[in-house]
């Protein structure tokens, strides 16, 4: 089944010509299913490099997905044209009043700076806050992970001696899981980044399970008990070259950066580099959206601010000195 797209949206053609099945709204319009209503808050710097990604996974499940894309008021983009943005991106005020099946928070260039320094910070909590009653499970993505772990269960992120930068074998820890049914035992994850969270403050919180790790980055994913929350720490979403294209910049920004481990063949910065995440990378999507979303949500979406998934630990916004 496709994924509903605004008719312009640069990702498109793009998706078209990998037969990724896309519907635009009119075509849409002319259906009488109701399409799972999933929000995207991006805070990629690179807006229609994210929005292409993750609407290649999302097009790749069997449901009709209506995608909403969503910004923050108080951080504008510098990447992407305002023009762009206007067309395509709404702000929280404009989608408050409204409930969604499921909504993606992705990651963003702000790890190294703490939480509050973060200039959104105030108005990523209100959304966050928000999704516990009027979304039915939210997928956090690598810092967005840090940030949800952090706001709802006070999980805090540790500085790491050098970035992790590569393709990891990662291990799923809870094979009766069903966000990792049909995965191999090990599988391949895209890593960029320069802080971590650690096992022990995650297996302090009784509501969160790890279900998948790997020895070198530690925790992968992590769930509430009935998948309200779920947290991804790496990228599945990049495409062949993303790591290429970081390793690339940092290197003309003078930043102090290794080659991406097990992500060059041979490492030779000159061989093209395999996928070997894809596959796994929409299964994990796919079961998201069927497991955690489609299977389980409210048909009426009315009815989600009666579910709430018990909190404990969760951030307070510390006092201005």
């Amino acid at each position: 089944m496709p994924i509903k797209i605004p008719t312009d949206l640069p990702a498109k053609k793009i998706l078209n010509s990998e037969n990724i099945f896309v519907m635009t709204e009119s075509r849409a319009e002319s259906q009488e299913i109701r399409p799972l209503q999933i929000l995207l808050l991006n805070l990629m710097p690179t807006k229609v490099t994210t929005e292409t990604q993750l609407c290649r996974l999302l097009g790749n499940t069997p449901l009709q997905i209506e995608l909403e894309l969503l910004q923050t008021k108080t951080h504008k983009a510098t990447h992407t044209s305002e023009e762009h943005m206007l067309a395509f991106y709404k702000t929280f005020d404009e989608v408050r009043d409204r409930n969604f099946d499921g909504l993606i928070i992705t990651g963003a260039p702000v790890e190294q700076m703490d939480f509050e320094e973060v200039d959104y910070w105030d108005e990523l909590c209100e959304i966050m806050e928000w999704s516990t009653t009027h979304v039915f499970s939210t997928f956090h993505i690598c810092w967005g992970a840090q940030a949800g772990l952090y706001y709802h269960y006070g999980v805090p992120k540790y500085d790491l001696p050098e970035k992790l930068f590569g393709i990891y074998p990662t291990k799923i820890d809870r094979k009766n899981n069903m966000l990792f049914r049909g995965f191999d035992d090990i599988f391949m994850v895209p890593q960029s980044r320069h802080t971590t969270i650690h096992r022990e403050d995650v297996e302090k919180v009784p509501e969160l399970r790890i279900l998948a790790s790997a020895p070198e980055t530690g925790v992968f994913a992590i769930s509430t008990k009935h998948g309200r929350q779920i947290f991804i720490t790496g990228h599945t979403e990049y495409d062949a070259d993303t790591l290429y294209n970081e390793y690339k910049r940092d290197l003309d920004a003078g930043l102090p950066i290794q080659k991406p481990v097990n992500y060059f063949p041979n490492d030779r910065v000159t061989s093209h580099p395999p996928v070997t995440w894809r596959s796994s990378a929409n299964l994990l999507y796919s079961n998201w959206i069927n497991y955690y979303v489609y299977q389980t949500t409210p048909y009426d979406l009315n009815d989600i601010k009666g579910i709430k998934e018990k909190r404990e630990g969760r951030y307070v916004k510390p006092e201005k000195s």
